[in-house]
């Protein structure tokens, strides 16, 4: 049976006045579970809290819009309250305890992409909240929590069972939270609208790509991610990843058109995309696609720290190295035709600009 490959808005899973959470369903986008990738979205309302938990999966997280806090908690280790904002990618590795917090009036909406492969539920992530009606606590005995925490029963009664909300909740506006540090945002993230960019080709696009180099802790993640920005009508070269990686592209901005190719020179997927899309590429299939006037943005991860890509048209594509011989056998056309063909696209590479 064939794979749907069919772009999917999120679902939403939870949530109340502090703001929502939602999620990708891998019955709606089978990719998810046969390529052992999670994807979800949190939204928080002006003093939103998302509460602290902890996932079965490692992620990259990317805020799509608005500022916020950020307090992550590596094993072991102090805890990191992290100033963030739109364009920021955060490394979240295994083990990790995270909360969110939004104290502007704009809401905060956070894109988490990662790894199912060791989750209990291929293609979904399952977060373990420590407080709540759902927490973590609320399972044990009032007598293990108080040995565990050197406490009198009632006092335990009162810290387990005094939230209430489930998730997210909406903190007083006289609250105070931690103020975050900004040397606690060095190593943890990287702003990819503020980045040095990778590729910059004018009316093409431009490219961030997020690595172990500018972000080391994606190695721990086991993911790497690029923001795209194709330009309006612009297209991206048809291209496949030749590490055995896949690519999971979620829509930031825009709306445009895409194709996939796969085995047998079959055409897959022709569908058109628009901002809250999320789809999967399969293994070494063929994607390109081409942007509507307004342009496109996406945020992908790959599933591969140091992700290498073929692209099969423009500068760098594998047909220009090979020799004009073997085209001409391969394609089964006279000298002249393959001239016509290696004489393009010898400047631009990986974008190409609308035609005039």
């Amino acid at each position: 049976m064939e794979l749907d490959l069919t772009p999917q808005l999120a679902k939403k899973l939870y949530g109340g006045d502090g703001g929502a959470y939602y999620a990708w369903c891998p019955n709606e986008l089978p990719m998810l579970r046969e390529g052992n990738i999670g994807a979800g979205k949190l939204a928080l309302e002006k003093n939103g809290f998302a509460l602290p938990r902890y996932s079965d999966s490692a992620k990259v997280a990317y805020v799509l819009q608005g500022n916020g806090v950020a307090g992550i908690v590596l094993p072991e280790k102090e805890e990191k309250v992290l100033p963030i904002k739109k364009g920021d990618a955060i490394a979240l590795p295994f083990g990790v305890v995270t909360w969110w917090y939004n104290k502007e009036e704009t809401e905060l909406v956070i894109l988490f992409l990662g790894d199912t492969s060791k989750a209990h539920k291929s293609g979904s992530f399952t977060d373990f909240f420590l407080t709540g009606p759902n927490g973590i606590f609320t399972g044990f005995s009032t007598e293990f929590v108080g040995r565990a925490w050197d406490l009198e029963e009632s006092t335990v009664k009162t810290l387990v069972g005094s939230q209430s909300g489930n998730g997210i909740v909406k903190l007083d506006s006289t609250f105070k939270m931690p103020e975050p540090k900004i040397e606690h945002y060095n190593g943890m993230a990287l702003n990819c609208e503020e980045a040095p960019l990778d590729v910059d080709i004018k009316n093409g696009g431009k490219v961030v790509v997020l690595n172990t180099k500018n972000l080391p802790l994606v190695g721990e993640v086991g993911l790497g991610a690029d923001l795209v920005r194709l330009d309006g009508s612009a297209m991206c070269s048809p291209g496949f990843s030749c590490d055995s990686a896949l690519q999971v592209t979620y829509i930031v901005r825009g709306s445009g058109r895409v194709q996939v190719v796969g085995v047998d020179g079959k055409r897959v997927l022709e569908t058109r995309l628009k901002a809250g899309n999320l789809f999967i590429v399969p293994r070494f299939f063929v994607v390109s696609k081409i942007a509507d006037p307004e342009g496109m943005d996406w945020f992908s991860i790959i599933t591969t720290p140091n992700p290498i890509f073929t692209h099969l048209a423009g500068r760098t594509s594998v047909w220009k190295a090979l020799s004009p011989e073997v085209l001409q056998a391969a394609f089964n056309v006279p000298a002249d035709v393959e001239e016509k063909f290696t004489s393009k696209r010898k400047a631009e590479e990986i974008f190409f600009p609308p035609p005039n």
